[in-house]
């Protein structure tokens, strides 16, 4: 009997299968990402987002190995610590040749290692007969390529398509192509290292004996290719190497962290390995791509975020961000991507769809946000590492970004900063929950735009501090002195405005008729991290954020249990955001508030226990934290996702009190705090200049010392206790 069904485009499993265990693996090396289940193969089930992507289309959507017509049994299943490999143990169930059992379950061991390099999948598939007896047996692989684009995949209909081209056979490898209406022809290249059995429309089948105690081996090569490319596989032993150079490369630049728990070492070393993964090889430099599967580009506003949190440890990212962002810097005004001269962009996506401009998201800049975070990311880039002919190269990029914020971003001239959707297909919502339904009052009714959210106020107050201070540095004295004053005028009516006694937190919003959207939510939070809260309403703000109604035992959830559109399953309104609860604990920190702010990494971290490969996912469920149980999974949510992977990184640095200055120069700890969980933390191959420094950080019952292990080059430390 069949395990899986077609009815129309969907795909379905019987629920006795061994195919209804939906944890997937994910590889991804720059352009090009892969979904496996855990048995490292691709099937159709349900809306089926498993694949092998590049540049924004699916090459292969189905991918499936069956040993004499039985699915193997799976033994064991890991994605390497360092992200370089998805390794797969199997074995089979008894097989039957007639009545007689041919092979006994337990007697053959399969071995399948998958790698990602230059575009195309690598595999080594591995089988060892553990046997008294010879074995013969049939491998056959199903396959095919559906040439999906992202969004086709994600649910949106197309109503034509481009044309499927013939399969081509040869003697090792098998060719599946697609032209689409783009004009660009997409082709899928499988290549065998042996001599192929049979070859049907979309299966094949390859020969296999083994002697008892015999191994055999079969390397596969799965090849994407466009237009009049052709790339001709690397012997697979090459991948591996050069896999784990990059790895060692990219290692060696930045610092590390060891902990003495080693449940948190787990956290930290995924954490790392899923950025390093993201981060994807620019003509500008490194970039954090957002998430896998559906984020799998550059977004502006996570980018920046990432950057941040990754900052201290790896400036390299941020710099990369940075050069990215002022080269797709928007220069015309166009309504329909939502463009205007200066804004920073939202997204870029690649793909059939993008070209022919079925969807807006080739170049879109549909963010409220993106733009003064852009400044605020250079002034901290800046602090950093004194770079300042990086800053000069990008100069002319940041006033325009600064020209934006007042003259576009400000629509009606009152200070604040809205935003109001001119394209018919961009998004409704700009900040960073773009849900349709995250913006309201606190009846429910939707507001109406334009719309100046609340965290977005802070960005430009920070914005504006930070381009006064690079002019200050540039000598501009008196224009040093209108943005401080700017960003005083910005800060006192702020608070005026948008604060709430009967909530006692700031208010998600002002909708178009400059009427408080009145509701507590998550976003409140990056008003500490941006500094533009008063000392009186910043600690209010934190007993708020803190308190049962918006903190789960997990971690702040979006919107307080109390709103009238609360729903711990949503997207936005009721879920947990581990990049926003970093943002949160990051101005916990810079208002002295450690004690809360270490109660929400300890919720992160526990999470981080309850999840597959201790990885943060894009977003949780908001339910109550209960005994005896972990958190509740969110069905869509990206993982790995960059911001989420980096919250770790920026909630360390907070509750550390780590600054940097290029001036002296020196590294700076201000009332450096450690959990009880924490006993020691060790920060190796820290580089600030010329200089690189290892650090090791001992809990104390009051305070944290600080152990200087390794320090080459001029720099200074200090502590502040």
């Amino acid at each position: 009997m069949e395990d899986v069904i077609r009815v129309d485009d969907d795909w379905y499993v019987l629920a006795s299968s061994s195919r209804t265990d939906d944890r997937t693996r994910v590889l991804k090396q720059d352009e090009t990402f892969c979904l496996f289940d855990r048995y490292g193969d691709i099937q159709h089930i349900g809306a089926g987002e498993q694949g092998l992507y590049h540049e924004g289309t699916r090459f292969l959507s189905c991918y499936e190995l069956t040993i004499n017509n039985l699915r193997p049994l799976l033994l064991n299943s890991t994605v390497k610590q360092d992200n370089s490999a998805m390794t797969v143990d199997l074995t089979t169930p008894d097989i039957f040749s007639g009545n007689k059992i041919s092979i006994h379950s337990g007697t053959l061991h399969i071995f399948r290692a998958k790698y990602l390099l230059g575009g195309a999948q690598y595999e080594h598939l591995r089988m060892i007969n553990y046997g008294q007896h010879v074995l013969t047996t049939t491998i056959e692989i199903k396959f095919a390529a559906d040439y999906y684009d992202i969004f086709q995949v994600r649910g949106i209909k197309r109503e034509k398509t481009g044309t499927r081209l013939p399969q081509k056979d040869f003697k090792c490898s098998v060719r599946l192509g697609y032209k689409g209406l783009d004009d660009i022809e997409r082709y899928t290249v499988i290549t065998f290292s042996e001599e192929i059995k049979l070859i049907a429309p979309d299966t094949i089948q390859l020969q296999c004996k083994l002697e008892p105690h015999e191994e055999g081996n079969c390397y596969i090569s799965i090849s994407c290719q466009t237009g009049n490319e052709v790339n001709k596989p690397l012997p697979y032993e090459t991948v591996v190497q050069q896999t784990n150079e990059s790895i060692r490369l990219l290692s060696s630049k930045r610092a590390s962290l060891f902990s003495s728990n080693e449940q948190f070492n787990d956290w930290i070393n995924r954490s790392a390995a899923d950025l390093n993964m993201l981060t994807t090889d620019t003509p500008h430099g490194p970039y954090p791509y957002a998430g896998v599967p559906w984020f799998s580009t550059a977004f502006g506003r996570d980018g920046i975020i990432t950057a941040l949190q990754y900052l201290w440890l790896y400036p390299d990212v941020a710099r990369g961000v940075l050069a990215f962002l002022s080269a797709t810097q928007a220069t015309t005004l166009d309504p329909a991507i939502d463009s205007e001269p200066g804004k920073i962009l939202h997204e870029t996506r690649a793909g059939e769809m993008a070209e022919l401009g079925e969807i807006p998201f080739k170049a879109y800049y549909g963010t409220i946000d993106a733009t003064p975070l852009y400044i605020v990311l250079a002034g901290k880039y800046y602090k950093r590492t004194g770079d300042r002919p990086f800053i000069e190269s990008i100069w002319h990029n940041l006033e325009r970004a600064l020209e934006w914020i007042d003259k576009y971003g400000d629509r009606d001239g009152d200070g604040f900063v809205e935003y109001y959707r001119e394209s018919d297909n961009g998004l409704v919502q700009q900040g960073w929950k773009d849900s349709n339904d995250s913006i309201f009052h606190h009846d429910g009714k939707p507001a109406e735009g334009p719309i100046a959210l609340v965290e977005v106020q802070g960005y430009v107050y920070h914005a504006k501090k930070t381009m006064a201070d690079f002019y200050k540095l540039f000598g501009e004295t008196l224009r040093y002195q209108q943005l401080i004053a700017d960003a005083a005028r910005l800060k006192t009516k702020f608070n005026d405005v948008f604060w709430s006694d009967r909530i006692s937190t700031y208010v998600i919003a002002l909708d178009g008729n400059k009427k408080q959207c009145e509701v507590t939510s998550s976003n409140a939070g990056h008003t500490l991290y941006s500094g533009i809260a008063s000392r009186e309403y910043a600690r209010r703000v934190a007993d708020t954020l803190t308190s049962d109604d918006s903190f789960s035992g997990w971690g702040i959830r979006t919107l307080a249990k109390s709103e009238r559109r609360y729903n711990p399953m949503s997207y936005h309104n009721g879920s947990i955001w581990p990049h926003d609860n970093s943002l949160i604990v990051m101005g916990l920190a810079k208002y002295g508030f450690y004690d809360k702010a270490l109660k929400i990494l300890t919720g992160m971290f526990d999470t981080s226990i309850n999840m597959d490969l201790n990885r943060l996912p894009e977003l949780f469920c908001g339910f109550d934290r209960l005994p005896a149980q972990g958190p509740t999974l969110y069905p869509v949510a990206c993982a790995p996702q960059a911001w989420a992977s980096g919250a770790l990184f920026g909630m360390i640095q907070a509750c550390l009190g780590l600054t940097f200055s290029a001036e002296k120069p020196q590294i700076r700890f201000h009332y450096p705090q450690l959990p009880d969980y924490l006993q020691r933390l060790q920060i190796s191959n820290l580089r600030f200049g010329n200089a690189v420094i290892d650090l090791s950080l001992r809990r104390h019952l009051n305070d944290v010392g600080i152990n200087v292990i390794r320090k080459e080059g001029d720099i200074g430390i200090v502590v502040t206790l």
